[in-house]
């Protein structure tokens, strides 16, 4: 039997294209620890990094004897991974449009139906949470992020101080991160 860790990534390339498994089991001995650590330094999330690789690997696999590299394996791989890292970014992006709007939408004509149809189950889910809201947090929350009013124009039609509006926010922000977890904490820091 081969001993594939002595095989150079050229090497191993060439044989994955041949469909050798066994070679697909070095690639990702070599490099699954390295481009995990690759992704989470851009993404700051173990979840995130962990599934951009692991979709990564599962291309190759699924891809490999179409595979005709124009680059090095090692230079492919990062290139993949930085790819899902994008994906991510972009949907982070989706995401953070709606929270930042207020307005939670989606343009049918769009070609990015998966995102799209993610936009959709987050917008839903974040309704929902705003609807969970006590009434008064609530309140705030809607005349500042659906009708774009200032914390003191809030104060003066509620007949509260800009104070307790600047809390209601708060509170509202921590609701959002505490019920929906990372999406709306990372949507927040980014």
């Amino acid at each position: 039997m081969n001993d594939y860790s002595t095989y150079s990534d050229s090497e191993l390339a060439t044989l994955l294209e041949a469909g050798d498994e066994l070679a697909f089991k070095e690639i990702y001995i070599r490099y699954d620890e390295l481009l995990f650590l690759y992704a989470f330094n851009k993404l700051r999330n173990e979840d995130e990094a962990k599934d951009a690789v692991q979709d990564v690997f599962l291309w190759l696999f699924q891809n490999k004897q179409s595979l005709n590299l124009k680059t090095t394996l090692a230079g492919f791989l990062y290139k993949s991974t930085l790819n899902k890292i994008f994906d991510i970014f972009r949907h982070k992006n989706i995401v953070k449009k709606y929270i930042e709007s207020g307005e939670h939408f989606i343009d049918t004509d769009s070609e990015e139906t998966d995102y799209l149809i993610r936009e959709k189950d987050i917008a839903l889910l974040i309704e929902k949470e705003i609807n969970a809201m006590p009434p008064r947090m609530k309140e705030v929350y809607e005349l500042k992020r659906k009708q774009y009013l200032s914390t003191k124009e809030i104060a003066t039609q509620l007949n509260i101080s800009e104070n307790t509006v600047s809390n209601h926010l708060k509170k509202a922000a921590k609701h959002l991160r505490t019920k929906l977890g990372t999406i709306i904490y990372i949507v927040y820091v980014l």
